[in-house]
């Protein structure tokens, strides 16, 4: 395990709290985390593996306060949960197979792509915050959504509650809230899954992690409350003009400065 100046855990504490916050609105958190920890030099595995384990801390308590305001309802997401479990530990498993070379230069072209769908994803109008009674033409949709967005999540990770989000939107004809709310407990989902299997693989850096977890925790906690209250459109663009530039920043460290 490598240790940190004080500092540089003070700065990851700060960057852990913006995408607590954001990632409890709008979705995306690891988009700023990911970054942020490949930036210190650690391996793509190690990065990955460590923003599991603070992003579980923050998908739980975003998912937990949109369920004590009952804008989620788990019996009704049984087939989604099982999907984004089974998604997200295959995921984690192929990243393991997958070259650290390689990783550097897929991780900063998926983090740029997930920032410019974000960009040009128009949000459909709010229309009721009430959860549907039944659930059965959901079925085949949530065995679809929860494999492959659990895949991606456990493979990758960065913009997954963005996408869930939106998806859910999509599909469901869910508003902001409600889907936001179907988002941070599927996102929880395949976080602990993949965190599991990262833990197995021994690709965790703990300190940097539980710093991260408890900063995130805290800012999830704060986000979520405002997005319940105000709405995800006042961090839009401060969101997708730091992930693009970090991304960038990454990109062109992986693919244009020799070794």
């Amino acid at each position: 395990m490598e240790f940190f100046e004080p500092t540089v855990l003070l700065v990851l504490a700060l960057v852990a709290f913006a995408a607590g916050f954001i990632d409890a609105v709008a979705g995306g958190g690891g988009m700023l985390t990911v970054p942020a920890l490949l930036s210190l030099g650690l391996p793509p595995h190690i990065a990955l593996g460590t923003n599991k384990l603070a992003a579980s801390f923050a998908s739980s308590t975003a998912a937990f306060t949109y369920y004590r305001k009952r804008l989620f309802r788990p019996k009704c997401w049984k087939r989604a949960f099982v999907a984004t479990l089974l998604g997200a530990t295959i995921g984690t498993l192929v990243v393991d197979l997958i070259s650290t070379e390689w990783l550097e230069k897929i991780l900063p072209l998926i983090i740029l792509l997930a920032a410019l769908y974000t960009v040009w994803h128009k949000t459909p109008a709010n229309i009721t915050n009430e959860i549907p009674v039944s659930c059965p033409k959901f079925k085949r949709k949530q065995y679809i959504q929860g494999f492959s967005i659990g895949f991606y999540d456990g493979l990758a990770g960065p913009g997954t509650g963005a996408f869930w989000t939106v998806s859910s939107m999509a599909l469901y004809r869910l508003n902001i809230l409600l889907a936001s709310g179907l988002s941070k407990a599927m996102n929880f989902t395949s976080n602990f899954t993949s965190l599991v299997t990262f833990a197995i693989l021994g690709h965790i850096d703990w300190v940097l992690g539980l710093t991260m977890g408890v900063c995130l925790m805290a800012g999830a906690l704060v986000g979520a409350h405002s997005a319940i209250r105000f709405g995800a459109t006042f961090i839009r663009p401060v969101f997708i003009t730091v992930v693009s530039i970090l991304a960038i920043k990454l990109a062109y460290e992986a693919w244009f400065i020799p070794v």
